[in-house]
This record gives structure tokens, sequence and C-alpha cells, in this order.
């Protein structure tokens, strides 16, 4: 028998230890970490819940006994609102075959050649800056990376106007999965002013997606159309799939889609201000290896000091900070018993700035990323297991290439300075946005 008597904080009736989550999750779950070493427990809210933040657990959470776990039900309620049935919710057979229904517009090869689409989507962004104008990268990294999934996984272009739509819905539906102890005791069903403009978020939203469909119907879909949204359309002639589904796949691929790419470029030009030495250098190799030509698939691979940057950038930013699972039977993790229906938390903020498996693990340092000696699981932006993020793929060619075309170009140096002060919602996103000024090069 293992032991039950799993170490952690004490927390208040009835809420636990959710209004320090709440007020900041980033410094509760280090400190955690910290004091309690690889698992630990503790009440969020009316969960029990067990966090663990060793290579060797979260391997067994995510990987060897994954079948083990399942998402949580609290995340099908706003979430499941949000998603319906796509992807990031599904389970079992539903989950398997639109797995295998998507991954064709995933595939390296598809990949790669999307590149010419990312590049010349973030020379239009470039295009649109000036020397010396204060910008909100976040929105600029944003918006473009919303254009590139839509053209990529939707086959249309998406209008300005569609796209400042779509940030200015995502707002209200950031700040409903805040933590909040508050909304933590109140019925899902009560009619708060929160949850009314998440409301209308999800139907604007819905609204923006039917729209793309019905373009991209007009447009016409030819058999040998490979984006996200054909491949869909056509399973759905084959009653693979209905109109729900489809709406479900293309809503979570909408927001997973441009979210984490958006969040690691934001923060690497955050980091890469704060370190010139560190900036040079990436400019000097894509200057290098460019030579003012634009991005490829092929480029890319030559990049490593770019790339050891964007690795380094989420390790410290990690976009996805924490996954929540819900155990289908008693478990055991770490010697302890996990009873049925506990939640367990695997960080990505927790486990890769433990000092255990990163030297000097605060420190912004891409050269650690030229012979990595972490433990595997020790590093997992993207997840990990058969439910790994589908689109690592996607943004591992994504961020480099719209990287380098802004470092042809510019320096982005930060307006404000001092630590990034960070809002926990699905992602991690900066509290204010990212406000910098754009250097161009020449000058």
């Amino acid at each position: 028998m293992a032991d039950h008597v799993v170490p952690g904080p004490n927390g208040a009736p009835l809420v636990g230890v959710l209004p320090r989550f709440a007020r900041d999750p980033f410094a509760f779950l280090a400190q955690v970490r910290q004091a309690y070493g690889e698992i630990s427990a503790f009440d969020l809210g009316p969960n029990r819940t067990y966090l663990v933040t060793s290579p060797a657990l979260i391997e067994q959470v995510l990987v060897s006994d994954a079948s083990h776990f399942s998402k949580p039900t609290f995340q099908t309620d706003a979430l499941g609102q949000l998603l319906g049935e796509g992807l990031l919710l599904s389970e079992g057979d539903q989950w398997r075959e639109r797995r295998s229904m998507a991954s064709p517009a995933f595939a390296p090869d598809r990949i790669a050649g999307l590149a010419p689409v990312m590049a010349t989507r973030a020379e239009a962004m470039v295009d649109r800056w000036n020397n010396g104008e204060t910008r909100n990268v976040e929105w600029e990294m944003t918006r473009t990376t919303l254009e590139i999934i839509v053209e990529a996984m939707f086959g249309v272009d998406l209008p300005i106007p569609t796209a400042k739509k779509t940030a200015r819905l995502l707002e209200p539906i950031g700040r409903r999965f805040e933590p909040d102890p508050v909304r933590a005791l109140m019925p899902e069903w009560l009619p708060t002013a929160e949850t009314l403009a998440f409301d209308r978020s999800i139907t604007g939203l819905e609204d923006v997606v039917d729209d793309l469909v019905a373009r991209r119907k007009r447009a016409g879909i030819d058999d040998a159309d490979d984006d996200l949204l054909a491949l869909l359309l056509r399973a759905k002639a084959r009653g693979a799939i209905d109109e729900r589904g489809i709406r479900d796949e293309l809503l979570t691929m909408l927001l997973a889609g441009h979210d984490t790419t958006a969040l690691v470029l934001t923060y690497t030009w955050a980091l890469l201000s704060e370190h010139p030495a560190v900036e040079r250098r990436v400019h000097e190799e894509v200057d290098t290896v460019l030579e003012g030509e634009q991005p490829t698939a092929a480029s890319m691979r030559r990049l490593t000091t770019l790339r050891n940057v964007l690795q380094e950038a989420m390790r410290l930013y990690p976009p996805v900070y924490v996954m929540f699972r819900q155990a289908r039977r008693d478990v055991t993790l770490g010697g302890y018993d996990v009873p049925e229906g506990s939640l367990v938390m695997c960080s990505q903020w927790a486990t890769h700035r433990d000092p255990r498996y990163f030297d000097d693990p605060d420190t912004f340092d891409p050269d650690r990323w030229n012979e990595p000696s972490h433990p595997t699981y020790a590093y997992f932006p993207f997840g990990a297991g058969p439910r790994s993020c589908i689109g690592k793929g996607f943004t591992m060619l994504e961020a480099p290439i719209i990287a380098a075309t802004v470092a042809q170009q510019y320096r982005l140096r930060r307006v404000d300075s001092g630590a990034i002060e960070l809002r926990g919602s699905l992602t991690a996103h900066p509290r204010e946005g990212m406000e910098m000024r754009l250097e161009h090069r020449s000058d």
C-alpha cells in the first residue's frame, strides 16, 4: 500500500488554495514545487489536486499511463461551451477519429510547403511598421499568426476587420478562464456580467468561423486541397463529421492555432530586448544565412542560434503553463495513492524553472540548448504523449520564419522595464500587452 499523506499547502474552507493561485498562479506553482518537491497535494476550490513536477511523474501521467487519465470534467463546462468536442477536449474513439481526420493537414511535407505563406504574411506585417514607432507587439504577433492559421488551415484570407473582431472577442474569453475563487463558488447557470460577455463572445466567434466556412465553400473544394477545412468538408460528405463537429474543430484551430506562436514570439522579442548581445548574434546569423532573401523551411534549419532563442523563450515563458488531467481510477504517483477523480497538474512553468534540471533556471541562456542535458520530460511546452499538440511542427516552422523576417530589418525595444507581469488564463499572457519601440537596423 502506498503512502496516503501527500505533503502540500493548507487552504481555506471551500476555496482551498484557490485565492493564492488566483492572485499569482506562476508564483504559487514555483513556491509549491520548491517547498514540496516532485509531488504535492492541495484543494483547488472543491477539487483535490496533485501537482507533479518531476520528469518521471510527468511522463507517467502524460505518456506511459496516459490511458489512466482523462481531460478533467471541470474543463468541459466553460471550455466545452467554447470548443465543444474539438480535438482539445474530445476523448476516446472520437478523439482518435478527429485526430486522424486532421493529421494530413499537419503532415511534415505539407507544413514545409506552407513556409511561403508564413513568410509572406510576416513580410506584410513588417511592411506596416515604421522606424521609431511604438506598437503592441503581442497584437502584432497575434494578427499575423491569425492570418497565417486561417490561410493555412481554412484556405481563405482573413480580412483585417475580422482579425480585429476576433481579437476583441478573445478578451472576455480570456478573462473567463483566469482563476477566480468567487467564480468557483458560483453556479455555472448564474447570469453574471462576465458570463454574459463570455456567451456573446462565443456567439461572435462562431459567426466568424461560419463566415470563413461559407467563403471557403463559395471558393470551391478541390480533391487535391489538403487544408484542414477541405479535409473536414470531405469528411462531412462521407458522413464522418457533422456541421457542429466542423465548427468545433475550426474554433479549436482558430484559437489554439495562433495563440502559442504569438506568445512565443512576444516573449522572444522581450528577452532579446533585454539581452542585446544575444540579439546581435541572431542578427548576424540571419544576415549570413538568409542574405536578404525570404526565409524557407530549409534555411530555418540553419538558424541554430535563433532556434535556441525560441526554445529558451518557451522554457522561461511557456504559453501553456499548466495542464490538468483527472484520474480515471485509483493510481499511484511518486509512492502516494491518488484516488479516482482527483485532479493532477503538470506545470510547464514549475518544471521548466526547476534547478534540479536546469542550471541557473531563471537566467536566459539560449546556449544551454547547444548540448541540452535535462531529462526529456523536464521540458514539454507542447505537452507530451498521445495528446501532445498536433500543431507543434507548424509552430516550430512558423515562429522562426516570423522571427527571422523581423530580425532582418528591426530591433525591438521594450518600453517598460523590469519583470514581465503575467496574466494566467488558458495561456500565459503579458498583463498589459507588450509595448515595444521599433528600431530599423539600417539606422
